[in-house]
């Protein structure tokens, strides 16, 4: 005897995906924003003699725990790490484990190392744009996938490099029109014993205190002190008050280095505010740190920062090379013109929608649309089977400037329509005049075409 018919499986709705946590999608209004702060790093980049580069987005996992250190945050807890296949060659290098690059300056210091760059003529003067990754809690403005720029300078310790680096970063920010938010941190951390000398000081003067810190104070304690100064932790802050100063431990010559920077500095017109908290959060730092913080809001909202490590080259294999560099966030760029009302220029405006109706009209559209595009004007048609009034509202939601509109009987009289969508006139004209009509209307200097020039300026 035969059963029941099978039901089949339960009726779930299925839910749509989403992007990862800690991640999101770049729209096209943002685009707009990154093309617009990518050709202005690109342009102070040339003025500079900067040469791009790219590195891998995944390294060896020992480049960022030797280079930025074991005991920091970005390792510790914000590491990507991804394990890879074994096999032979990973076998030879006694390290399968991969990480996602949190930064951009350990991957270009071993390229340095590898490469041979040191017979280069020093100093070597690189930039870079791309994606950086950092498992970190997702907040306001922070993500574990985002873009940065990136600027860095090895082979010659000289505090007039400093002050110029430093210089092309405040063209930069001048440039993309948001200096006025924001206020250069600065200050010299010392040499590496100095650091080490202070750091004992406040484990010692932290003894017996340890139950009134917060646990990941506590931890930060053993492994390494220096991250006290930049906790966020209110017990913490009034502990360190009565603390030793970092500054009590720094040799006379980084003081001396320290005020040549200030005063090239001056010498090029930055403004600047010394602070003595500022030790930036990687173990490679030496020497002079920095850092652009909003005026209001401080650190939170800082744009980037960077600083000397003079001693990361040889951590990574190479010989004892100096060094300094400093990245940029793009997104909290964004963030900022965003606030201060600045517009990225927008250049996917839709000239001239072109609308057909019938077979006919449809397969002589597609010719002028193609030399209409050829010869620069951003141009949309032939598109669905829609009703001339639908295109012409679909013409108006595009925000196109002009439309064209060829029915059955234009092509058999050899005419078109040209509309004028601000004005809402339009005139008939013969077909063979509806390109030189719309060049003449939009004006040489505004069409979108491509020279040499913009082959090169045109670099992702």
């Amino acid at each position: 005897m035969l059963g029941p018919p099978d039901p089949g499986p339960p009726n779930v709705t299925q839910q749509p995906f989403r992007s990862p946590k800690g991640t999101h999608d770049v729209l096209p209004e943002d685009h707009q924003y990154m093309t617009y702060i990518k050709k202005a790093v690109r342009h102070r980049a040339r003025q500079a003699g900067y040469k791009r580069i790219d590195t891998p987005m995944f390294e060896y996992r020992g480049v960022f725990e030797r280079g930025i250190g074991e005991h920091t945050d970005v390792v510790e807890k914000e590491l990507f790490t991804v394990t890879g296949n074994k096999n032979a060659e990973d076998a030879a290098t006694s390290d399968s484990e991969f990480a996602l690059r949190p930064e951009f300056t350990a991957g270009i210091c071993r390229a340095y190392v590898e490469h041979g760059m040191q017979q280069l003529p020093q100093p070597v003067e690189f930039y870079a744009i791309g994606q950086c990754f950092r498992h970190d809690r997702p907040q306001k403005g922070r993500f574990r996938q985002f873009p940065q720029f990136d600027f860095e300078i090895t082979g010659i310790k000289d505090p007039s490099l400093d002050a110029q680096l430093i210089h092309v970063l405040q063209k930069i920010l001048t440039d993309l029109k948001i200096i006025d938010r924001l206020r250069l941190q600065i200050n010299n951390i010392g040499t590496s014993e100095s650091r080490k000398a202070f750091m004992e000081s406040l484990k010692e003067y932290f003894t017996g205190k340890e139950r009134f810190l917060p646990e990941t104070d506590r931890r930060r304690l053993q492994a390494n002190p220096l991250r006290l100064l930049d906790s966020k932790e209110e017990d913490t802050q009034i502990l360190l008050k009565n603390a030793p100063r970092l500054e009590q431990f720094i040799a006379d010559d980084s003081k001396q280095y320290h005020a040549t920077v200030l005063e090239y500095l001056e010498e090029l017109g930055v403004p600047y505010v010394e602070n003595a908290g500022l030790v930036r959060g990687l173990d490679y730092y030496n020497q002079t740190v920095f850092e652009y913080w909003d005026q209001h809001a401080g650190a939170q909202n800082a744009v980037g920062g960077g600083g000397r490590y003079d001693g990361l080259i040889e951590l990574l294999g190479g010989k004892p090379t100096p060094g300094i560099g400093y990245a940029c966030g793009i997104e909290r760029v964004i963030w900022h013109m965003k606030e201060a009302g600045i517009r990225a220029p927008d250049k996917d405006q839709v000239d001239v929608f072109v609308a057909q109706l019938g077979p006919e009209a449809k397969k002589k559209c597609l010719g002028l649309i193609s030399e209409l595009r050829e010869r620069g004007v951003h141009t949309l048609g032939a598109l669905g089977e829609a009703s001339q009034k639908s295109q012409m509202r679909l013409a108006d939601k595009f925000a196109a400037r002009f439309t064209l509109l060829l029915g059955k009987m234009e092509v058999k009289e050899g005419t078109i329509i040209l509309r004028d969508m601000a004005a809402g006139k339009q005139k008939q004209i013969k077909f063979s005049e509806a390109i030189p009509q719309i060049i003449k209307l939009l004006g040489e200097k505004n069409l979108d075409t491509y020279t040499e020039k913009d082959r090169f300026e045109d670099e992702e």
